[in-house]
């Protein structure tokens, strides 16, 4: 469930709320005077469907972003139907490209979440370790600017998918970097020796893709923009790195040892893994927008 909450002069008032009253999914309409500035704050349960025909209302009463704020709360009793993207909840575009604007542009965590994926994929490329690629994937933030990404692409917002997808790459550049230089570090005090070959290490599909490395970058995008509208981005986002992190990890590995070959194949898999989970994100939040309807009376 999402409750607005408007700022509206005395004028704007009457018009709001009876555009409100008229839009299907709007309930518990209110409102109070402010006893700050003369306004009055208009309340209201909005259903994730009606957020875009809400929005919509407000722009038409010449209410923009600074007169009003809409939030999600969560639903404790029974009985009312959840928010997000469910079996009986709804689906808010609107919020949808909000998160999508707040993860397009890279942050200082972003870099240093990838920078430690990076840093334990490396050692576990190195040592042959799923464990220690399981825990880069965890780690790994890549699920949100790749989502803005098809969010930006679904919502024809050219500046917003571009600006996802270069944040996108520059994390996955950075789990090559630090990859390559922990691997330089392992080398120079002799714990990697010379005779280390990266062909030899016992991670299926990091520089060779066949049917499956496609079909499973396909299904991790679905997935990744279904999470991505819904609270499981956390726990989806390890299956959507399984197609990211590793190569990128391999590749700085293979970089370090001179072993373009190695590393050429590892970024042509990072490459296709990439391009199908946008593909995939993006049928699904296109498809959704298509056959989801707007909730009017």
């Amino acid at each position: 469930m999402l409750r607005l909450r408007v700022d509206a002069g005395l004028e704007q008032r009457d018009q709001l709320i009876d555009r409100l009253k008229d839009l299907d999914g709007v309930r518990r309409v209110t409102a109070e005077p402010d006893a700050c500035n003369g306004h009055f704050v208009i309340s209201a349960d909005v259903e994730p469907p009606a957020a875009d025909d809400t929005l919509e209302a407000l722009h038409e009463c010449n209410l923009h972003h600074e007169n009003y704020v809409l939030v999600r709360e969560d639903i404790l009793t029974h009985g009312l139907r959840p928010g997000g993207l469910s079996a009986s909840g709804g689906y808010s575009w609107v919020e949808i490209l909000g998160e999508a604007r707040a993860n397009s542009r890279p942050v200082a965590r972003y870099f240093l979440l990838m920078a430690v994926a990076g840093w334990v994929a490396g050692l576990g490329v190195i040592e042959s370790s799923t464990i220690l690629i399981v825990g880069a994937m965890a780690i790994s933030p890549d699920l949100m600017p790749l989502c803005a990404t098809c969010v930006g692409l679904v919502g024809r917002r050219i500046r917003l998918a571009l600006s996802s997808f270069a944040t996108l790459i520059l994390g996955m550049g950075m789990v090559m970097l630090v990859a390559c230089l922990v691997t330089f570090g392992l080398q120079l005090i002799g714990i990697i020796g010379n005779d280390f070959d990266v062909r030899e290490v016992e991670l299926e599909g990091l520089a060779d893709a066949d049917y499956s490395t496609g079909m499973i970058a396909l299904g991790a995008g679905v997935a990744a923009i279904l999470s991505f509208e819904t609270r499981g981005a956390t726990a989806v986002g390890v299956a959507i790195s399984v197609t990211t992190v590793p190569a990128s990890a391999f590749f700085g590995v293979a970089m370090a040892l001179g072993e373009t070959y190695e590393a050429r194949g590892a970024i042509l898999v990072l490459a296709l893994n990439l391009v199908l989970l946008v593909l995939g994100g993006t049928v699904t939040l296109y498809l959704q927008r298509i056959f989801t309807p707007k909730h009017r009376r």
